[in-house]
């Protein structure tokens, strides 16, 4: 099979600059390319070739600021008979008509079927185009069928995943030993080390961490606070909330610890060196993937009951989940409860990394996807002229929403 896989613009691919969607993709494509011709569409950066062919999957890039066109261009000259377009659902209608004869697959990553992102006509031009919809989680999904309740046939969480081969738990020899060594390079060889990974952003909400370290101190006055990332992917950049952040941080000294932005190849070793793993999202997670990387890594995870994300942690079982997510003397409570009751934090590790080898692996993600790329291959092809909506009417379509929405677009898109 001729397969694509379309990247969203904000990102390369491969994950050279993280990104979850850029590191799920590199998880799937190396077992997708075993029986299928892949190529990848990416932005340009400048670490890497516009054009190249790496372990027998092509990488085709072009730049940002002219994204979309030159995909669609280049889907006119390449014949693929499955295009997978990630978390652009707007962008299968250019595609679709650049390539009328393939399938297409659209994943969802975010809230991407919000009124604000995509019109009615859309969205349902985009459902008729599509072979499947998939979602990174049920609350994802569900955010599609409230809204366009007949997508329900068409519509299939498929949680991400983490390569077994990289994630090593912390009581394995392996595991254990680059525990020791991160641990002494940053200084915490004696300490019960609280992780945070994730980019300082407030709906992350790292600040509430900082401020439970005081409660936190009390009962566990050898803890330490480590929060890995940075303002964005790469980029280490200091805007007003990490300003603030970095004053929260002030009186604690050596006892909260910035590491800024980590490499994607490096990041699960991090993961290794935590007592405890706290995901403290304060907005709707689709689902973090952070998640998956604690469990494989053998660490407790603490999380909270936003989104998607109490879809893989059950309290007390492989995880514990904060309720009230806005206080700080919550995740006080739930750090407390982890470092205390070290047994049963414990068991609570073990369950999950049980959990990730039996379901969210890259193969098994791989899996999923292939189901459905080979039912969209041996199904029927829906050509342009079985939609109502003519080419031009499309393109007019199109048109009117560069005219009405060209600045806010970057920043509606997640």
């Amino acid at each position: 099979m001729r397969l694509a896989f379309i990247c969203t613009e904000k990102l390369p691919s491969p994950a050279v600059k993280g990104g979850a969607i850029q590191m799920m993709m590199d998880g799937v494509s190396p077992i997708l390319a075993r029986t299928h011709k892949l190529t990848i569409y990416s932005i340009t950066d400048e670490s890497l070739p516009d054009q190249e062919v790496r372990n027998g999957i092509q990488y085709i890039r072009f730049p940002k600021e002219r994204y979309m066109e030159e995909v669609a261009r280049s889907l006119k000259e390449h014949v693929y008979d499955v295009v997978h377009v990630f978390n652009r659902p707007v962008n299968v209608i250019t595609y679709k008509e650049a390539s009328p004869k393939s399938r297409f697959v659209v994943s969802l990553h975010n809230e991407m079927f919000e009124t604000s992102k995509i019109t009615d006509k859309e969205a349902q031009l985009c459902l008729k185009y599509v072979y499947k919809i998939t979602t990174v989680s049920k609350y994802i999904k569900k955010t599609v069928t409230d809204r366009i309740p007949e997508a329900e046939s068409k519509t299939e969480p498929i949680y991400s995943g983490f390569d077994p081969d990289r994630y090593y738990p912390i009581w394995t020899a392996r595991g254990s030993r680059v525990r020791e060594q991160l641990r002494y390079q940053y200084g915490v060889s004696n300490k019960k080390v609280i992780l945070f990974v994730g980019r300082l952003s407030i709906k992350k909400g790292p600040h509430l961490l900082i401020q439970s370290m005081s409660r936190v101190l009390e009962q566990h006055p050898d803890a330490v606070l480590v929060i890995v990332g940075g303002k964005w992917f790469s980029d280490n950049a200091v805007d007003s909330y990490v300003k603030w952040l970095h004053r929260l941080a002030e009186p604690y000294r050596s006892r909260v610890i910035f590491t800024k932005f980590i490499p994607a190849n490096e990041i699960q070793n991090y993961f290794s060196m935590a007592d405890v793993f706290v995901c403290s999202s304060q907005w709707q997670e689709p689902l973090a993937r952070v998640h998956y990387e604690a469990m494989a890594a053998g660490v407790p995870v603490i999380t909270t009951d936003r989104g998607g994300n109490a879809e893989v942690i059950s309290h007390k079982v492989n995880g514990y989940i904060v309720k009230d997510y806005t206080s700080a003397s919550s995740f006080a409570d739930a750090i407390n409860y982890m470092l205390t009751n070290k047994k049963e934090a414990s068991a609570m590790a073990v369950k999950g990394r049980q959990l990730v080898d039996s379901k969210y692996t890259f193969e098994h993600v791989a899996q999923r996807l292939n189901k459905i790329y080979m039912g969209a291959y041996s199904s029927a092809p829906t050509s342009l002229s079985r939609i109502s909506v003519s080419k031009k009417g499309a393109v007019r379509m199109l048109r009117s929403r560069k005219r009405r929405n060209t600045a806010p677009i970057r920043k509606r898109l997640q």
